[in-house]
């Protein structure tokens, strides 16, 4: 029996904990040891979910859900521990996992072949999910993460981009494809021309980036939203929403004899969200999963409600009056920020 999944518009499911592999460092030894880490994280989960005293509990491995990015530069460490796990260790199917990257804005021109490269740095047959990473194009030969002012396409032409990532799917390199960073209005223009809709849009969501808009958008059209930063990116280099030492967080967490991470957590997969964590510390991965047998009561989720809101990835480096197709944040965001 499987716990914690969400099924998809394209028929796949997703586990509903997932694990980043972005670091500023980029150390391949250092995240291919963390996903080695990552696989065998043992947790407890209670088969009658509506009643958590019941001693009846069944062992689930750890993390089966991997999310990585040709501009991350990991799709080489993740993969090599996904076949160490898969071929040497045999102690998983490929099937058990559910394995995203992304197309970064300097491959809209030729979604299949960037794909391609990508299958080739996992060594893998194909991935679960490939998504947009930014509604962005870029000149090809553009792979900072930060573009430069010469770098930007002027135009989006989000209907070629879509179709070589539908064609992707058509191939058999992808079961599912997506975006990433899009706003509603985004979406809603790539619906009015896509053969196939988006199945995920992985954005910015925590208690103090609620994402209630594109929450109740996505839920009406079918498309599942993932969470990156569920805890508000603490030390992420961009900056930080300090969600964990928040004091409503904290007082929920003493209630309910659970860390602030938890409850972070928490929040989002009751909102039907998938979240994305990302930490190489193995009890922080321990302490992550722990999130999964939390419940949040109704008066808590409303004290989250009442939390001020701040997003930290405004997407600043996308933004220039000469060159880019945004001339604004508001511009690249569409008002909802």
């Amino acid at each position: 029996m499987k716990y914690n999944q969400v099924r998809l518009n394209c028929g796949a499911t997703i586990p509903t904990m997932g694990f980043g592999t972005y670091s500023s460092q980029n150390d391949r030894e250092e995240t291919k040891q963390a996903v080695h880490t990552a696989l065998k994280q043992d947790v407890f989960r209670f088969l009658d979910e509506n009643d958590l005293k019941e001693c009846c509990c069944e062992l689930q491995m750890g993390y089966r859900h991997f999310d990585t990015a040709k501009i991350y530069g990991s799709e080489a460490a993740v993969g090599e521990a996904l076949r160490e796990a898969i071929f040497e260790d045999q102690m998983i199917e490929r099937e058990d996992i559910f394995l995203t990257s992304k197309l970064w804005g300097s491959d809209h021109h030729d979604s299949v072949s960037a794909l391609k490269q990508t299958l080739q740095r996992l060594g893998m047959e194909y991935v679960d999910m490939y998504l947009v990473h930014w509604p962005v194009k870029l000149k090809p030969w553009a792979n900072n993460a930060v573009p430069k002012e010469d770098e930007f396409e002027r135009l989006l032409d989000l209907e070629t981009t879509w179709a070589g990532m539908e064609r992707c799917l058509d191939m058999g390199m992808c079961r599912c494809i997506g975006v990433s960073n899009f706003s509603t209005n985004k979406i809603q223009s790539l619906l009015d021309f896509a053969s196939v809709a988006p199945a995920l849009n992985q954005v910015e969501m925590h208690p103090m980036w609620r994402q209630t808009k594109l929450r109740e958008f996505c839920r009406d059209h079918k498309i599942h939203v993932s969470a990156y930063s569920p805890l508000g990116g603490p030390g992420n280099s961009w900056g930080s929403t300090a969600v964990v030492d928040n004091p409503i967080i904290q007082s929920i967490a003493l209630k309910h004899h659970a860390t602030t991470a938890q409850v972070a957590l928490r929040w989002g997969l009751s909102k039907g969200a998938s979240v994305i964590v990302k930490s190489f510390n193995e009890e922080r991965m321990k302490e992550n999963m722990g999130a999964l047998d939390l419940r949040l009561d109704d008066h808590d989720l409303l004290n989250i409600e009442k939390m001020e809101e701040r997003k930290i990835m405004r997407g600043e480096f996308l933004v220039n009056q000469t060159t880019s197709p945004y001339k604004t944040i508001q511009d690249l965001w569409d008002g909802e920020i």
